[in-house]
């Protein structure tokens, strides 16, 4: 087939292609609401959150939606509107996941900010922001509270846990009061979703705000970048995922939310809260087989229990996407391969 061929075929197919997005569309409906719906919601597991000590929990989609419902009727409670900005600084937990459907099923703007920031970064992306909630927990309080005062229009910082005796709202004592389902509202596929903003490496740093419509035009990159995700490219035939997800990736960066969390959930698939293991920056991580026993990684507690795929992404450096795992190797063997990034070259 000559070049010419192949450029022809190519405009033909650019020309031919366009997005299928319903006029009205929601992250948090897509990502939480459409799974809880479903029967069997309770067994779905959406979070698995691993303690150093070995013990931990999984929550299930019809528990984040409940969560969901209980934050929104809170938010809505402390005159949180449509449009309105609010700041969620937490690290990667099932309340982070929740306070994202919590208020993107209302029509609020979830802005997502890093642990990693200080004072500083807080008090110019609140004001810039106009934000007029935060959700905080002892990670992230007292930077926070060290600036409340710069941030006139911050009316409302829910604490959760051991942060709650220092803020406005107890976010247990809140949600726990509010048991009614949340009618979410019909978002325009073209509101925002989220406000998150750059690192102002070049100036002051820049919201870019995303389209709950986003979420759709992500998702081809996700599939192929983590070997499609559970899915058979070569079987068009309609088939659930059996895929699990896991990466130490803040929930605050772009490569966290709408590269792990969101796109995991929208595929009604779990994802595990990051421990980071092991690794180290420059170091990517291909994991062919679930239930790693690997004497030169450490892979976080818990993700040994899993007979499924599993993609893993460690954050902000380079990583080698895994394949799919051969069948006929044996129960609870697993391939892992480090991918050293060095010089611009891949040295396995």
């Amino acid at each position: 087939m000559t070049s010419r061929h192949l450029q022809d075929h190519y405009e033909r197919m650019q020309r031919q292609f366009g997005w299928h997005v319903d006029e009205h569309f929601n992250m948090a409906e897509a990502c939480a609401r459409r799974w809880a719906s479903h029967p069997g919601a309770s067994r779905r597991t959406a979070i698995i959150e691993h303690s150093a000590q070995g013990r931990g929990r999984r929550y299930s989609y019809a528990q984040l939606q409940s969560a969901a419902d209980a934050l929104s009727h809170v938010l809505v409670g402390l005159g949180v509107q449509r449009g309105d900005r609010v700041a969620i600084v937490l690290p990667q937990r099932f309340e982070t996941a929740v306070a994202y459907m919590a208020v993107m099923q209302m029509g609020a703007v979830a802005m997502p900010l890093s642990l990693l920031f200080g004072p500083e970064a807080l008090s110019y992306r609140l004001q810039n922001s106009e934000a007029v909630a935060a959700i905080v927990d002892d990670t992230s309080v007292a930077n926070l509270l060290s600036v409340r005062a710069q941030c006139p229009l911050l009316r409302q910082v829910i604490g959760l846990g051991a942060a709650a005796a220092q803020c406005d709202v107890d976010y247990g004592a809140a949600t726990a009061r509010m048991q009614a389902r949340f009618v979410a509202l019909p978002t325009p596929a073209d509101d925002p979703a989220v406000l998150i903003y750059t690192s102002g490496t070049t100036g002051p740093p820049k919201g870019a705000v995303i389209p709950h419509r986003a979420l759709i035009g992500n998702l081809t990159g996700f599939v192929c970048s983590q070997n499609w995700f559970g899915f058979d490219p070569q079987n068009p035939a309609p088939h659930e995922s059996q895929a699990v997800f896991w990466s130490p990736a803040d929930w605050a960066w772009t490569g966290g939310l709408m590269d792990a969390l969101l796109p995991t959930l929208y595929f009604g698939r779990p994802i595990h809260r990051g421990l980071g293991g092991s690794l180290q920056p420059g170091i990517g991580i291909s994991v062919d087989r679930a239930t790693p026993r690997h004497p030169q990684l450490s892979v976080p507690h818990g993700l040994e229990s899993h007979d499924e795929s599993l993609s893993a992404a460690p954050p902000t450096f380079p990583i080698q996407a895994p394949r799919r795992h051969e069948r006929g190797r044996g129960r609870g063997r697993c391939r892992v391969r480090l991918l050293q990034r060095s010089a611009g070259c891949d040295r396995q």
